[in-house]
């Protein structure tokens, strides 16, 4: 697994990332829900594998399940394992408060949950959940995440979120190091672009989430219509049928070339996939190694951008 350095923070950080989102139990996003027994077994896992950068969240699950669950595990462990790198995100509260006191907040169950006096790395998350303004605002979160890192309480900051012009506004702010963008890199689509360019330019790493595109990547088009959690358009539908038909023909699994499309990209630093049981560590490192002839890429186009998401 290779190791890479987060932009310019110095930290290290394997090509992939695990996601836990779903190890929180989030079936009214995924459909699904995990138990805990299971959700151990997979962190257990992760915690002894070649994969050594963690990605969580304080909303990940009902009461911050995805971190308790890692905390358990590190306890276990007596603490985060060398070399790993465990990443986690502010959020608002159930009222929707995302002010710098709920930054605070939000910071302090983080640390407990997981067990951490210092989180090395916090993004501030989806913060189209407030406007620009607002976000940096004297008193927001911005504000509130730089005085922890002031602190000593945060190592480096970060923004995750969706829509990229508003990511490529806070990024121009100077304050982030890391950006984790999801499903705007993708084979069915290439928003994320210019936020790519933005980031190469200035230094600030970029962590791509979501590279099966909400699971039509993996599972294929054939298997579900999910897209972006919600119905796939039938131009997406098309240029999925097509991108499957061509990995076909090649002998290459279609959830192998979704993932090496993120990988090989060399303005991303990492890539998150999402997993839900032990023996996906392993499944997903087959798929980063799986030879993929030059021609497959040659043939592989995005969905027309009329679709794209922004």
């Amino acid at each position: 697994m290779e190791i890479r350095t987060l932009g310019r923070t110095g930290l290290q950080a394997t090509e992939l990332c695990i996601g836990t989102s779903a190890l929180g139990s989030m079936p009214q996003t995924y459909g699904y829900s995990v138990d805990e027994d299971q959700a151990l077994s997979t962190l257990r896992r992760v915690f002894q594998g070649p994969v050594r950068f963690v990605d969580t969240s304080n909303e990940y699950g009902r009461d911050g399940s995805s971190e308790r669950l890692i905390g358990t595990v590190l306890r276990e462990l007596g603490g985060v394992p060398d070399g790993f790198l465990v990443a986690t995100k502010v959020d608002p509260d159930s009222t929707g408060d995302f002010s710098g006191r709920r930054v605070h907040a939000s910071v302090r169950e983080s640390r407990e949950r997981l067990g951490l006096d210092r989180l090395p790395l916090v993004y501030l998350h989806d913060p189209e959940r407030l406007s620009f303004e607002d976000g940096t605002a004297p008193g927001g979160p911005v504000e509130a995440l730089r005085q922890l890192q002031a602190d000593g309480v945060i190592g480096h900051l970060g923004v995750a979120g969706g829509p990229v012009d508003l990511l490529r506004r806070y990024v121009d702010t100077g304050v982030f190091e890391v950006v984790l963008s999801h499903n705007r890199y993708t084979l069915l689509d290439r928003s994320a672009e210019p936020l790519l360019d933005d980031c190469a330019a200035a230094g600030v790493a970029v962590v791509n989430a979501a590279p099966f595109a909400s699971g039509m990547l993996a599972k294929g088009p054939d298997t579900t219509d999910r897209y972006f959690y919600n119905p796939a358009p039938p131009q997406i539908m098309d240029a999925a049928k097509r991108i499957q038909a061509a990995c076909e023909r090649h002998g290459v699994p279609l959830a192998a070339a979704a993932l090496q499309f993120s990988l090989r990209e060399p303005r991303i630093t990492s890539t998150v996939v999402g997993i839900t049981r032990p023996e996906r560590v392993e499944q997903t490192i087959e798929l980063a190694e799986h030879p993929i002839p030059a021609e497959l890429w040659q043939e592989v186009a995005p969905a027309p951008e009329e679709v794209w998401l922004s």
